[in-house]
């Protein structure tokens, strides 16, 4: 735990100098860069990302009169994403943005057990972890508000939608008898802050967004102690990128 710290506070440290230096550059270097841009009523680009998914879960009233699962807890876990670009200019300050994106996660819940479970790969363990392995196409559609541009640099908030189709919902892992089942498509919210840097050729556009899905995703199955005991399962997500526009 405390290298996972470590690790995440250099790895802070090491975005805040680069957002300095990019910073730095973009509105005290000698030339405006690609000075036509903000005339463009479209233009493309290519995302690549980095997240930290987990699962939002609400337990059934079932859990209180049970006594086999004590508890059952969300874990967070790191996945990447790699996306295609479409923007259209509406005005000065707002663009509209398509973010077309196939998403590779992993989501896992940590439970905690009364009595070992013999049919897991450890039959003497009370600590059961089920992991839910998804390949998903995502199809968010966003509203981004721009600010005043400062050289060759720009701020910008968005907020939107998405709907996400899970590609991996009919693989044999995820059919096992012993697993939870998550529905194969999601709908939810988005809202974000990015960075516009203008070098010569392409702009540069890393952007931190939270994902949050609305839908209850969970089939819950009644005779499966994994499941009888939540109600709701919806998924949360951090999402880091880093987008790479003409």
């Amino acid at each position: 735990m405390l290298y996972l710290r470590r690790t995440q506070k250099a790895g802070l440290i090491l975005l805040a100098i680069l957002f300095s230096a990019l910073g730095a550059q973009a509105q005290f270097g000698k030339e405006l860069n690609l000075p036509e841009h903000d005339a463009k009523p479209y233009y493309f680009g290519i995302t690549l990302a980095g997240n930290m998914a987990r699962f939002h879960t609400e337990p059934h009233p079932y859990f209180l009169a049970q006594d086999t699962v004590y508890t059952a807890e969300p874990v967070n876990s790191g996945g990447f994403g790699l996306g295609l670009l479409a923007t259209a200019r509406l005005n000065h300050r707002f663009e509209v943005r398509f973010n077309p994106t196939l998403v590779f996660m992993e989501r896992s819940i940590l439970y905690r057990l009364k009595y070992p479970d013999p049919f897991e790969e450890d039959p003497s363990a009370t600590l059961v972890t089920k992991k839910v392995e998804s390949v998903m196409t995502s199809f968010p559609l966003q509203l981004k508000f721009r600010s005043d541009r400062i050289h060759n640099f720009r701020v910008y908030m968005l907020g939107g939608v998405k709907l996400d189709y899970d590609l991996a919902s009919n693989a044999k892992a995820r059919q096992a008898d012993n697993m939870i089942r998550i529905g194969k498509i999601d709908y939810g919210i988005e809202a974000g802050l990015g960075f516009n840097f203008y070098f010569e050729s392409f702009i540069f556009s890393p952007e931190l967004k939270i994902s949050n899905g609305q839908r209850n995703m969970h089939d819950r199955n009644e005779h499966l102690k994994y499941s009888n005991v939540i109600d709701r399962i919806q998924s949360r997500m951090i999402v880091f990128s880093i987008h790479l526009e003409g």
